[in-house]
């Protein structure tokens, strides 16, 4: 149990700065889980639990706000939930699994360090109807494998082709990693492959606390760029080390 304090403290901090872009942080959580050494088969649907609990917290403050548009969000969605829920009954080889995790990582963590700012007049229309249901599925199933929400895929995209400004895409990626999440772990549920860590409970508080800040922060405050990279430098450790595991 020596690891249970920093465990508890980077769980807040990894709820407080996801939540602060409309994220659930289960990018973030399986750093921390890998960084720990926890087994394998707990850390997807322990980060998904996770995950749906500061998602439900991000999304709810940005609805709040104004800043969901279901137009926008609901062809991703169609094609990624059923998706993310067959990537969740999947079983991959564990060094199948380590790789598509240490990917995951090193894609959430440029997106943290290499933040896209738009400005609000440059924003163009919704995507077209096919592009979207194509992305979504791309994302739902990398997610479901994963155990992650997709949202960290998601977002960069909404942002980098002009899809929405940074507050709609923070509502509808909390939406997004909703859904997705929640498929995901369904679909481990009917794999009978639903294990959790003994020290979620300990997660779970410090989760709710950090993501019950930044989803407020980030809905009407602007957030802490600093954080992000430090944020960032964490995910690149636990990226070294799945690397290190797999060599």
């Amino acid at each position: 149990m020596s690891e249970l304090i920093p465990l508890i403290g980077f769980t807040f901090f990894v709820a407080l700065i996801y939540s602060s872009v409309g994220h659930g942080g289960a990018s973030g959580y399986l750093a921390l889980l890998a960084f720990f050494a926890l087994p394998r088969e707990q850390m997807a649907a322990s980060a998904l639990c996770l995950n749906l609990l500061v998602a439900g917290l991000a999304f709810w403050h940005f609805f709040k706000a104004r800043h969901f548009s279901w137009n926008l969000i609901w062809p991703f969605c169609f094609s990624s939930v059923p998706l993310a829920f067959i990537g969740g009954m999947l079983k991959v080889p564990a060094s199948v699994y380590s790789s598509l995790l240490a990917g995951a990582l090193t894609f959430a963590a440029w997106r943290l360090l290499f933040e896209l700012n738009l400005n609000q007049h440059e924003i163009k229309k919704n995507p077209p109807r096919l592009l979207s249901l194509l992305v979504g599925g791309l994302i739902g199933m990398l997610s479901g494998i994963v155990g992650v929400g997709g949202g960290i895929f998601l977002s960069p995209l909404l942002l980098l082709f002009r899809w929405a400004d940074p507050k709609k895409t923070a509502a509808a990626s909390a939406f997004f990693i909703l859904v997705n999440s929640l498929a995901g772990l369904a679909g481990r549920l009917v794999r009978n492959q639903f294990q959790l860590t003994p020290l979620l409970v300990y997660m779970v508080l410090a989760a709710f606390v950090g993501g019950a800040f930044g989803s407020r922060l980030g809905a009407n405050y602007i957030s802490a760029k600093w954080l992000r990279r430090i944020l960032a430098v964490v995910l690149l450790l636990a990226v070294f080390k799945l690397v290190h595991a797999i060599a």
